[in-house]
This record gives C-alpha cells, structure tokens and sequence, in this order.
C-alpha cells in the first residue's frame, strides 16, 4: 500500500466564510421549519438525490467516455482538469483534476486526511463517510480493512494506492471496466458507475 500526499494548504472547505455559510444556512432552515414552510424531510431527500444520483452522474459520464474513447482516457492521464472541463464539469474554485486508473494490479482510494477536500464538480455531495474522521485516519493505516467493510475484498497481490486529495488538487478514480460491458452505448455504461466506485471505496456494477 502507498499513500500519495501533497503538501498543500487544507484549508480549502473550512474557511471562515464557509463555516458561517453553513451556519446561516442552517439557521434558516430552523426559522423555516417553525414557521411549517419547510419540511426537513423534503430537504433530505433532496440532499440524498445530489448525492448519491444527481451529482455522481457527472463523473459517471467522465469513466464512460474514458472506457469507450482511448484518447479521451489518454487526455484524462495527461490532463485530467481539461479533459474533464471538455464535458463541462469545472471545479467550483478552479482546483485541479487528477484521474487515477484502477487497474488489475492496483487499486485506487481516495481520502482527504486533514479535512473533506472533495470532486464536487464531478461527484456532486460528498458522503457523510468521507467526512468521518475514522475513514479519514484508517483509510491511510488500513486500507484493505476499510475496503472490506465496503464489501470489497481484493487479492492480497492487488496493490492499493491511496491519494491523499487536497484544496488545490482533487483525484478522480476511473474504475475497471465490469465483465460483460463490451457493446454497451456510453450512457448504458455510465450507469454502472457508482459514486462510491469513482471514490475507490467500491467496484464497478456488472451489467444485468
């Protein structure tokens, strides 16, 4: 197992403007819910929606272009940031894209050990998971275990390489393309890309 780490500054979700943001969004959510013009269930369900269905979609479309078009998926190594813009997905404060391609003899993680630098542009919400400060540490001391509670189990021979994401600079996991998926159109094949997969935490449905 190897860690990848980039030095840079972590701060980047965690701003005193962020923090505030979050806090008056909070509070008037709270106003709205006395008041019965808001139904705090109707909000989680629509948070639910960005995140798992909704804002994956994005990079869903990204690993289906990069399993049926070679150069997209060689633009992707040399350039994530633009190939990624080129389907109109940028990130909210203009960080960059690192695509990193499992393979049969390793498999990609991604975690963001000092804080929840996340995708967003491409994977929409991050999970509460992400966020949990005991996936944060364990994903770096014991990856094969944290992977193994997400129901994959890999070969013992199978090297995991974890990134380290950061303000600056965001990774995208392009999963292994399933068994059985050859003929599929691009957006059948987007829809075998989990959100979890493009994090790494999970593989890539067969098709049915």
């Amino acid at each position: 197992m190897t860690h990848d780490h980039d030095d840079h500054d972590h701060d980047h979700d965690h701003d005193n403007r962020y923090t505030d943001m979050q806090a008056r969004v909070k509070a008037l959510e709270t106003v709205l819910t006395e008041k019965g013009l808001l139904d705090p269930a109707a909000i989680d369900a629509i948070v639910e929606a960005y995140e798992t269905r909704i804002g994956p979609r994005n990079g869903a479309h990204v690993v289906a272009r990069a399993w049926t078009d070679p150069a997209f998926a060689d633009w992707l190594k040399r350039d994530a940031t633009a190939a990624i813009a080129s389907l109109g997905y940028a990130g909210r404060q203009g960080e960059h894209m690192r695509a990193v391609f499992n393979t049969p003899d390793t498999h990609n993680l991604v975690v963001c050990t000092l804080c929840s630098c996340y995708p967003w542009s491409v994977l929409g919400l991050p999970p509460v998971w992400y966020k949990a400060p005991a996936y944060r540490s364990r994903a770096v001391i014991d990856p094969r275990g944290v992977l193994a509670e997400f129901g994959v189990t890999l070969p013992a021979d199978k090297k995991i390489r974890v990134w380290d994401s950061t303000a600056e600079l965001r990774y995208l996991v392009i999963p292994e393309r399933p068994p059985g998926a050859n003929g599929l159109s691009e957006a059948d094949l987007a829809k075998l890309v989990s959100r979890d997969s493009m994090i790494g935490a999970s593989i890539a449905g067969a098709p049915t």
